[in-house]
């Protein structure tokens, strides 16, 4: 296992990984601004999407099909050598997903807060990670998965996840990224977002829109070969109507 530790939080980060006396690892310092680490296990394939950011619950949700979702799109980021990047957590839909990458072959990305290692992990499963960064604060979790991730997917979560994916989609659209988006629409559970988004953008609300392009995918296996394609395609970046259409 890879460990990152950001040095505001070495005092306490050791003291917080299990069995940090007898693991072998590496160890890397950030230095506490966004690209300040070095980035070790990307080099497995040429591929145009190396690494996948998914936003999604710590909690498991009412619907056993949110749990399902994220095994599922864990599998197949696996099976095509995709790393998973995301919040560190190990509990409900976040765990899933982590699980599924592992499970199958995969290598895994945490990157978590100090302050919320306890509350959406567990201690021993954190050591089962390829690689975990912690950070100080939430600010540099969040920029430090967007620049680690070639794509981005919004699995059903609550409102962290809402804002993360809503901030991809604002980096967007000021033109800060062209990475790929996708809202993740399992049993419809994007639809109201959707339904808003239009409304904002019938109010004038929303501009550029040709520089908000995210993919929305109802079924989770479907995700993975989505995103491939889409990268690979000729696609128009200066607009996709049928994509802006459902926005």
């Amino acid at each position: 296992m890879e460990i990152a530790i950001d040095s505001q939080c070495l005092p306490q980060a050791f003291g917080d990984i299990p069995g940090c006396q007898t693991l072998s690892f590496s160890v890397i310092i950030l230095d506490g601004h966004a690209g300040g680490w070095l980035n070790l296990a990307m080099s497995e394939q040429n591929l145009p999407i190396r690494s996948v950011c998914v936003y999604c619950g710590s909690q498991p949700g009412r619907d056993s099909a949110y749990i399902n979702a994220g095994r599922s799109l864990g599998k197949a980021m696996a099976e095509n050598h995709l790393r998973l990047v995301y919040g560190g957590g190990t509990k409900g839909i976040m765990g899933a997903v982590a699980s599924g990458v592992l499970s199958h072959g995969g290598r895994v990305t945490g990157i978590i807060p100090q302050f919320l290692v306890d509350m959406e992990a567990t201690r021993h499963s954190l050591g089962q990670l390829s690689e975990l960064i912690i950070t100080p604060d939430m600010h540099e979790r969040k920029h430090k998965m967007f620049d680690r991730a070639d794509a981005f997917v919004a699995l059903p979560g609550g409102i962290g996840t809402l804002e993360e994916i809503v901030e991809v989609m604002t980096w967007a659209q000021l033109g800060r990224h062209r990475k790929p988006m996708v809202f993740a629409n399992i049993g419809g559970f994007w639809d109201p977002m959707l339904k808003l988004i239009r409304h904002m953008a019938d109010e004038g609300f929303i501009h550029t829109a040709h520089l908000v392009q995210p993919l929305v995918i109802d079924d989770p296996d479907e995700i993975v070969a989505a995103l491939l394609n889409h990268w690979a395609s000729e696609v128009d970046r200066e607009g996709e109507s049928e994509i802006i259409a459902r926005l």
